[in-house]
């Protein structure tokens, strides 16, 4: 595959670049096995809706066609279960949840992975948390009757940030 460059010059990052070394979608590490795409969680609805009001020219524009987003506010009524399950952005950064190159967190490393941008080091640390959160998943089909949507809905709804299908439990 021929290496492709991504210019960002958003609200978050000014002048930042990456290369592209894979096909979108494809050629992920073998322990990286989410249910959604990108697409599919912003047609679904996640992160109130705030997250990628200001980047769309950086991922393709028909993520974008049937997306759940408000530029305004966080909106949980926006979100898939119409919950909150977020915590703000300087909770993130306090807890070391935010890499360098992805001032907006996991949801972005996912977009740009998806992509196919690879930086191994950082690919190793998000799959690694995004594997932890399968205890959600337990939880939930532990506690909950399969599509008893009103069982655990913040659970539920954070399972969908990470790409973990709860629709299905």
């Amino acid at each position: 595959m021929r290496k492709n460059t991504v210019r960002v010059n958003d609200t978050f990052q000014k002048r930042y670049t990456y290369e592209l070394t894979e096909p979108a979608g494809q050629n992920f590490h073998p322990d990286f096995k989410p249910d959604l795409t990108p697409k599919e969680m912003l047609e679904l609805g996640v992160f109130g809706g705030k997250y990628m009001t200001d980047c769309r020219d950086e991922f393709p524009a028909d993520w974008f066609t049937h997306a759940k987003l408000c530029h305004e506010k966080h909106d949980p009524k926006l979100n898939y279960f119409k919950v909150n399950a977020s915590l703000p952005l300087w909770a993130w950064r306090h807890k070391g949840w935010i890499y360098k190159d992805d001032p907006r967190g996991w949801f972005q490393w996912y977009c740009r992975y998806y992509m196919g941008r690879r930086i191994p080091k950082e690919d190793e640390r998000q799959i690694k948390r995004w594997k932890a959160i399968v205890r959600h998943v337990a939880a939930v089909s532990h506690n909950c009757r399969p599509g008893d949507f009103s069982c655990r809905p913040r659970q539920r709804q954070a399972l969908l940030h990470w790409a973990y299908d709860s629709r299905s439990l």
